[in-house]
């Protein structure tokens, strides 16, 4: 410890430019003492380290390197409650044992918030992992969500809570972005609608978004870079909200209204992506396929369902090529907005497309899929699917 005391002064003193002549005389001391003390000849005395810790602006925790290193075990943990949360990608691979790290991390360094962002955020996974989210119909034919079922979940309950202190203190930013949208999420899922409203009318509107005003800070090539970027991020929004509106509408207006509806949907994503490379938003598009046989078979068109399923399978091999190559991917924001997200994609195999077909499942599909089980052409699908 003391050893790394003498280290780290003249670390910082290095590194915000000063001299042991300024720490010396800041301290009342000589430059051969800040020397001696560099060097681990000897060390100051007790009484100068608040004054030492305020010449360099750092707590007396950071003067000692406590700080660096609580920080780089906490990040450690951090990735690793992600990495592990990941891999229960819609099914459970091994949440018990990432949601006993995640608990043993947020009790070994209570109240911080990084950490304490995992645990809730592993406890939403794990809620939709172990027993899934369920809807029912409606007075008025409209999908909702079996709210009194998920109130019974546990780990809803533990995360709505650790969701509600953090946000309490948490600064905007990244992570109080997350720990908003998963609330908000769960909020909706028990029926807790007038507060999950609340919270989303904390957040900017659609005109001073992110995206918009990153591009407006910029001239020149970057504005140009960033309008691109934003654009491609609304397109892939806008999409979105196509199909949950569709979802949306009561059970006997889905099929007249889907398939121009998810047609134009994918269709946003070729004005964004004109060379048809659509990045990790090929798993948004291969879910759209999937969704729109369903509706193709529904209508009497069996070849358009089957070049769907086809298509479908495309776009998931070119995500499984993009998210192979990418190393850091299972831990991007992208992969957290991704994964297991309401309305959104679970980042699914090619080989698991005729398990997870039509992705979302309203109306109700088992009469369409075991039909087109029952076409030869699905065999062979399944098959290529799983090469």
């Amino acid at each position: 410890m003391q050893i790394k005391l003498g280290e780290r002064m003249r670390e910082l003193r290095r590194k915000y430019g000063r001299t042991q002549d300024d720490l010396a005389q800041a301290l009342g001391v000589t430059p051969q003492a800040v020397s001696r003390w560099e060097n681990g000849i000897c060390y100051p005395d007790m009484e100068l380290l608040p004054s030492m810790a305020n010449f360099f602006g750092v707590s007396i925790d950071e003067l000692f390197g406590y700080q660096t290193e609580r920080s780089q075990k906490i990040g450690e943990l951090a990735d690793r409650i992600r990495a592990m949360n990941a891999k229960n990608n819609g099914k459970d691979v091994c949440m018990d044992e990432c949601l006993q790290l995640a608990r043993e991390s947020a009790a070994e360094f209570p109240g911080n918030e990084t950490l304490m962002l995992c645990l809730a955020s592993v406890l939403y996974n794990a809620g939709y992992v172990r027993y899934g989210e369920y809807h029912c119909t409606d007075e008025y034919g409209y999908d909702v969500y079996a709210v009194e079922h998920h109130r019974t979940y546990a780990e809803w309950k533990e995360a709505i809570a650790l969701y509600e202190k953090l946000l309490e203190t948490l600064p905007d930013g990244p992570m109080r972005h997350q720990a908003v949208r998963e609330l908000i999420q769960l909020y909706a899922n028990t029926g807790e609608y007038d507060k999950g409203a609340a919270v989303a009318g904390t957040c900017p509107e659609l005109r001073n978004c992110q995206e918009l005003l990153l591009a407006s800070a910029y001239d020149g090539k970057r504005r140009a870079e960033r309008l691109a970027e934003a654009i491609n991020t609304m397109l892939s929004s806008c999409a979105e909200q196509m199909i949950q509106s569709l979802i949306s509408l009561p059970y006997g207006r889905l099929p007249e209204n889907a398939i121009p509806i998810i047609q134009n949907a994918i269709g946003l994503f070729a004005c964004a992506f004109p060379d048809g490379d659509y990045g990790l938003h090929h798993i948004k598009v291969s879910c759209m396929y999937l969704y729109l046989s369903e509706f193709q078979w529904r209508t009497g068109d069996r070849d358009a369902a089957f070049a769907s399923l086809d298509k479908a399978l495309d776009h998931a091999r070119a995500f499984e090529r993009i998210s192979d190559d990418n190393e850091t991917f299972h831990t991007s924001p992208l992969f957290r907005t991704l994964r297991v997200n309401p309305g959104g994609y679970t980042l699914t195999a090619a080989s698991t497309l005729p398990e997870d077909w039509p992705w979302w499942c309203v109306p109700d599909y088992h009469a369409v899929k075991a039909e087109m089980q029952a076409d030869p052409r699905w065999d062979e699908w399944v098959r290529k699917t799983r090469e």
